[in-house]
């Protein structure tokens, strides 16, 4: 760790950077050290409270479960006890919910939302080459029936297959030098269950969830309007913006309208009971303090550790991380504890002086998502606008630019503290 932080700042001298997080910030929307602390440090204000009160009545609850006097939770039983808690308070499970959601009812709702706030209409074509029999492939239209762009998808786990979901290239907008343009391909795939004989894939809501999330980056790189590879659709899009668009389409995946669409039983097609559907939706904002504190404790961790790297002293690694987890820690650590050797997206992948981006992207989403809910969430001025703003302009434009053309100003927090019941 040590040598990849002198690296990391000699790299960054070399180009007249002072530290490393400096260099990082060059390429992305946050425009200085200061910004990035003093956002981590608004969030963890605000959020600090909620998770102190959440780790109490976890401790109160804890102490009613095992009929002792009072408990003081250890990190081990933190996870335990939460999600006896979260089963206690809610009455539903991800796997209960598996029949309500087969997924080409979710795919038909999952479309049918991006045709109401696009104007586009998606359809699927056969005698496709595909690399696998499960693959299925897409062709998107604008209202004028002219294609602007496709996808596949590759949906099932099976032997062999990479784990995880994603979005990728397979095609880039380009204009050609002979004429006309190429349009752009995507991937999108995942890892869901297959299906069984007679009967559909049966989805999680937290599948439901991912293909949303990996549907807003396919629409980032298919409704773009760029001609050139380098900066059309996700390309040479700012690292802590990048996630803006696939995390906002998210939202729809929680909203009682869309809920009521897709969230039916696969054998009687009856909808989602009213009081489950509403005990799915608290879900989304249980423990949501201490979930936001422990993102908040890594991001500046990682932050603080490159923009303070001082060759002289060194890295300061053990240091850093107590001294964060001193402001930022809702739950006690052990001293023995060595998180950081296994930091890997900060030492061995691509988040260095970038883990705050997590946050970011998620203020860029609900502030984002703020907007349609003030006129309506399926208000086609506002979808216009996300689209003409954001969606079709690719790295053509500055990220922060591309948001305040959207919205009207710059980013705000509270809109992410209101979705997650965090008082502003």
């Amino acid at each position: 760790m040590e040598r990849i932080l002198a690296l990391r700042f000699e790299a960054a001298r070399l180009l007249d950077f002072p530290n490393f997080a400096d260099y990082a910030l060059a390429t992305r929307m946050a425009r200085s050290v200061d910004e990035v602390i003093r956002f981590l440090r608004e969030l963890g204000d605000a959020a600090r409270p909620f998770a102190r009160r959440e780790l109490e009545e976890l401790e109160a609850f804890a102490a009613s479960t095992t009929g002792v006097q009072s408990v003081r939770l250890e990190p081990w039983d933190v996870s335990f006890y939460s999600e006896q808690l979260q089963r206690s308070r809610f009455s539903i499970s991800q796997e209960e919910l598996r029949p309500y959601f087969p997924l080409p009812r979710v795919l038909d709702g999952l479309f049918d939302v991006a045709g109401q706030l696009f104007g586009v209409r998606i359809r699927e074509c056969q005698g496709v080459s595909v690399w696998h029999p499960d693959v299925r492939y897409f062709v998107i239209e604008d209202s004028s029936g002219d294609p602007v762009g496709s996808f596949y998808i590759d949906a099932y786990a099976r032997p062999n297959k990479r784990s995880g979901a994603w979005q990728d290239e397979c095609v880039g907008r380009k204009r050609l030098a002979r004429g006309g343009e190429v349009l752009p391909v995507a991937y999108l795939v995942c890892n869901f269950l297959p299906p069984g004989e007679g009967r559909p894939a049966l989805l999680t809501h937290d599948d439901v969830l991912t293909l949303f999330h990996e549907f807003g980056h396919g629409l980032h790189h298919m409704l773009t309007r760029v001609p050139y590879p380098s900066i059309a659709g996700t390309n040479g899009v700012a690292w802590d913006a990048i996630e803006l668009p696939s995390q906002f389409l998210e939202n729809y995946a929680w909203h009682p309208d869309v809920l009521r669409r897709i969230a039916r039983h696969v054998d009687s097609g009856a909808a989602l009971p009213v009081d489950k559907q509403s005990q799915l939706i608290a879900t989304r904002s249980f423990h949501a303090g201490l979930h936001m504190m422990r993102q908040l404790e890594l991001a500046l961790f990682d932050f603080r550790l490159h923009a303070e790297y001082d060759p002289a002293r060194g890295g300061r690694v053990g240091e850093v991380l107590a001294e964060v987890r001193r402001e930022m820690a809702v739950i006690p650590v052990p001293p023995w504890n060595r998180f950081a050797h296994g930091f890997a997206h900060v030492f061995s992948g691509g988040y260095a002086a970038g883990y705050y981006s997590y946050k970011w992207a998620e203020v860029l989403a609900a502030d984002a998502f703020a907007a349609f809910e003030e006129h309506g969430v399926f208000d086609q001025a506002t979808a216009q606008r996300f689209l003409d703003s954001i969606l079709s302009q690719g790295g053509s434009r500055d990220a922060l630019e591309a948001f305040v053309a959207f919205r009207g100003r710059e980013p705000d927090v509270r809109p992410l503290l209101k979705q997650h019941g965090i008082a502003a």
